[in-house]
């Protein structure tokens, strides 16, 4: 899209250089009205009243602009650029300056209840920093007026004016966030290599800021950072997800400890047999691999029974 936004071209002077200018404008003014009204000098009076009332429109005309912030300039109804020198200005009082803030912003957002990829409701939610980039457009491109909370003041209240571009950053984020949200799933897929929206991490979150870069560039509105801070099931399943969390970290330790226990069996029986311990036939192994699969296997510790063998007397 053609960037229409522009520096502001036209007449400045120091501020503080028109403000003395404007005070001897005004006393001169008072002199000549003075010296008309005492000895009834037509000339005077009129020149006088001419200079109190240039006087009057040129104090409309002062300007003080931060660091990080910018003055959209209109020509009745015409822009005529983007005003952004820092300090004490003063401009032809003629033109409308609507004031705009260039600060990062930041928006921490209630999680919401979105369905992800296998259908399953979870509660997510980010936060995001955001600022103004491109004048124009956050101007002109949309409709900040009706999305203010207080539009009769939205055209020269700065704060207002901010307030209805969060709305439209809230509005988008949202709709962003579904929509990336949608396309993973939460955790427990079949295929380990795919990414979830629980363990995807720094790449979910470039991709939301993908999305939101794509639906604010219209705005004017760049995206500083942007990422998921809050990640739950939804109430109503969270329960169930939460035993098959369970039963999933019981079936992966269980795995763990039969693998050991099959090492330590091994084992075992390889020392026996190296160390000419003891010698076992087919079913004598077997029992003792039976023994020490449940002993080590077992959650309960095991109750041992000595055999003492058979006295005879």
């Amino acid at each position: 899209m053609e960037n229409k936004e522009f520096n502001f071209k036209g007449f400045t002077m120091n501020g503080f250089a028109m403000l003395f200018a404007t005070l001897l404008m005004l006393v001169a003014s008072g002199f000549l009205l003075y010296y008309g009204i005492e000895y009834e000098n037509g000339w005077k009076m009129g020149a006088g009243v001419v200079l109190l009332l240039i006087a009057i429109v040129c104090c409309c005309g002062f300007m003080m602009v931060e660091p990080n912030e910018a003055r959209v300039m209109m020509f009745f109804g015409k822009y005529h650029g983007t005003f952004r020198r820092v300090g004490y200005t003063w401009v032809n009082p003629f033109y409308s300056a609507k004031k705009l803030s260039l600060r990062a912003r930041n928006i921490d957002a209630q999680p919401i209840k979105v369905n992800d990829k296998q259908g399953n409701p979870v509660m997510i939610g980010l936060v995001l920093v955001w600022k103004l980039r491109d004048t124009y457009k956050a101007m002109f491109e949309i409709d900040s007026q009706t999305m203010a909370s207080n539009t009769a003041s939205v055209g020269v209240n700065v704060s207002s004016i901010m307030r209805a571009f969060e709305n439209f950053v809230k509005t988008q984020s949202d709709a962003a966030l579904r929509q990336v949200a949608g396309l993973y799933a939460y955790d427990n897929t079949d295929n380990k290599d795919e990414l979830t929206l629980r363990s995807g991490g720094d790449e979910i979150n470039v991709q939301l800021k993908e999305k939101l870069d794509e639906r604010l560039n219209m705005a004017g509105i760049e995206i500083v950072e942007a990422r998921i801070n809050y990640l739950a099931y939804a109430p109503e399943i969270a329960a169930v997800m939460l035993r098959r969390q369970q039963a999933d970290a019981i079936i992966a330790a269980r795995e763990k400890i039969v693998e050991g226990a099959v090492s330590m069996v091994s084992m075992a029986l390889q020392r026996l047999a190296d160390d000419n311990v003891v010698e076992l036939d087919e079913d004598k192994k077997a029992a003792m691999v039976s023994n020490l699969m449940v002993v080590l296997c077992g959650d309960d510790a095991a109750q041992p029974v000595v055999n003492t063998g058979t006295l005879n007397m």
